[in-house]
């Protein structure tokens, strides 16, 4: 059977849960605007609101937080017209590649899925079927448009793993080459931002330390204030990057400021070997206000035309519709369900 040529497509999604961080932004934003402009690739981003479901929503929250998800990436550099842009329950296909995926993902895999052990813990049996299954969803977000590249977390990357196994797993069962087996995009310096009080714990709007995280919604005074009073230690930075390996919230800094002036951690410590941390949080605090304020400034004027940000996920949904149902219907048709 000849190996099938697929298109040089990227796919990744953020849910709308609210409170965009730091860490969304150079764990995945950042991440994706630079693929986008890199070229060789088609790539599609999309708000994904049905998985954030999968653990109870106010409504009204998960339409604003849609809402603001969209003003992020927008304000972060995603331009609609070169990537495509949508918000997930707009496009049926998903839900509709996730039952194939249902019935041919095992029980087994979903299982061993750390995040479901994580978020369900011992109330399992009170946990949504939704919130079980939703990897299975996952893989059709990615599958439906024939995906070949993922940016994703390390959080992430198991989740990536069983998409690759549902993949093999349907070709495999149907005697195609019809699925790709995506690759993850596991790169950058702050891949994993952590806590700037807690340089072991992940960034995560769930902290109810404010001070924790800088959110992509912080005006220029509260981003400085907040790198100004990250834990530190008091030992200067060192010229080495082995020599941070004991020194979490030391490192996280580092990787925050390597990311934002996109170069390597090394150089970092290059340009500012033996600080104390009082200067380096300085230089820091300036990087920082001078690459987010922007950001946050935008999405605030974004978020005050509601009905543009509509239209854009409106015409984003026509658009992957168009690459989605031709491939959700071959899946059919392999399958082997009638349809007129």
């Amino acid at each position: 059977m000849a190996e099938t040529k697929f298109t040089p497509r990227v796919f990744s999604g953020i849910q709308p849960s609210g409170g965009l961080t730091l860490g969304n932004y150079l764990g995945a934003m950042k991440r994706f605007v630079d693929m986008q402009e890199a070229g060789g690739f088609q790539t599609i981003y999309c708000m994904v609101d049905m998985h954030a479901i999968t653990v109870w929503q106010k409504p009204s929250d998960l339409t604003k937080n849609t809402r603001e998800l969209c003003a992020g990436f927008i304000a972060a550099g995603i331009d609609p017209e070169k990537s495509i842009l949508f918000n997930q329950s707009q496009v049926p296909e998903h839900a509709q590649l996730g039952w194939l995926f249902n019935c041919v993902a095992r029980m087994g895999w979903m299982g061993r899925m750390t995040q479901w052990k994580d978020k369900a813990g011992k109330n399992a049996e009170n946990a949504s079927l939704g919130l079980f299954a939703y990897p299975a969803l996952m893989a059709a977000d990615i599958l439906v448009y024939h995906a070949t590249h993922v940016p994703v977390g390390e959080d992430q990357k198991q989740h990536l793993e069983l998409t690759r196994d549902i993949a093999a797993k349907f070709n495999h069962d149907f005697g195609v080459d019809f699925f790709p087996i995506a690759e993850p995009v596991i790169e950058g310096a702050a891949t994993r931002v952590m806590s700037l009080k807690d340089g072991t714990k992940k960034m995560s709007k769930s902290d109810p330390a404010d001070a924790s995280r800088i959110n992509m919604t912080d005006d220029a005074d509260a981003i400085s204030k907040k790198i100004r009073k990250a834990k530190t230690d008091p030992d200067p930075l060192p010229d080495a990057l082995a020599e941070l390996a004991a020194r979490p919230e030391a490192r996280n800094l580092v990787n925050i400021y390597a990311a934002l002036a996109e170069i390597d951690p090394q150089a970092v410590l290059d340009q500012h070997q033996g600080a104390l941390f009082g200067h380096f949080k300085m230089a820091l605090s300036d990087l920082a206000v001078a690459k987010l304020a922007p950001i946050s400034a935008e999405m605030a004027r974004l978020m005050q035309d509601q009905a543009e940000i509509d239209r854009i996920l409106g015409r984003g949904a026509e658009r992957a519709r168009e690459i989605a149902a031709p491939i959700l219907a071959q899946a059919y048709d392999i399958v082997g369900m009638v349809r007129s």
